[in-house]
């Protein structure tokens, strides 16, 4: 009897702790499905997050690429109406840099003060000594001189002398700038003017560069 009751009292604990094996395993199992479908939804946000962000950047990509096509665009359309307005006035194509009606009007402007305080120099013969000598500030150009070739040596000199230099659409309109009733072809205003004539100048320059660009 008392070892039957033992049988029974050993298969009752062996029951007891398969019983709380099997829990623990269930446990176990919730716990590692949990996990998994943790690990997937990480997995569903970073590829979300990836798309978007790869999605994101094409948009950027193609942003950029839509307005340097524009610019570019802008710029082909910008040099088709200068060589057009060329076409039209005459001007040469060797007239290089050639300054807009608006730079014009400043150019213009400058060297009637120029003129007025006594620092230019008119004619391509005297824009070269003043170039040679090293007392020019800016050389300006009639683009309209007939031929050219007399005053294509002064942007070379320029280069060469390091001053910078612009062409004009109409040696008239220079001539009466530098306060002749004649056309002049080349004018070349001096150094060492007035602070106010220096500043303009300055700004002038910075201007005829972004020609250049």
């Amino acid at each position: 009897m008392e070892s039957s009751k033992k049988d029974k009292k050993k298969q009752k604990k062996i029951e007891s702790e398969s019983e709380s094996e099997s829990e623990s395993e269930k446990e176990e199992k919730k716990q590692k499905k949990s996990e998994k479908k943790e690990k997937k939804e990480q997995k569903k946000q970073k590829s979300s997050s990836s798309e978007s962000d790869s999605e994101s950047q094409k948009k950027i990509k193609e942003s950029s690429k839509k307005k340097k096509k524009e610019e570019k665009e802008e710029k082909k359309e910008n040099e088709n109406q200068n060589e057009n307005e060329n076409e039209e006035t005459g001007i040469d194509k060797r007239a290089f840099p050639l300054a807009n009606k608006k730079l014009q009007k400043t150019i213009f402007e400058t060297i009637s003060r120029a003129t007025q305080l006594k620092k230019i120099k008119k004619g391509a013969n005297e824009a070269t000594k003043t170039l040679n000598r090293g007392i020019s500030e800016l050389i300006v150009i009639a683009a309209d001189a007939k031929p050219l070739e007399i005053v294509l040596h002064l942007p070379l000199l320029c280069e060469d002398k390091n001053v910078p230099y612009v062409f004009v659409e109409s040696q008239k309109f220079l001539g009466r700038a530098c306060g002749v009733s004649r056309p002049v072809i080349a004018a070349s205003i001096l150094s060492k003017g007035p602070d106010d004539l220096q500043t303009t100048l300055e700004k002038l320059k910075l201007d005829i560069e972004q020609l250049l660009i």
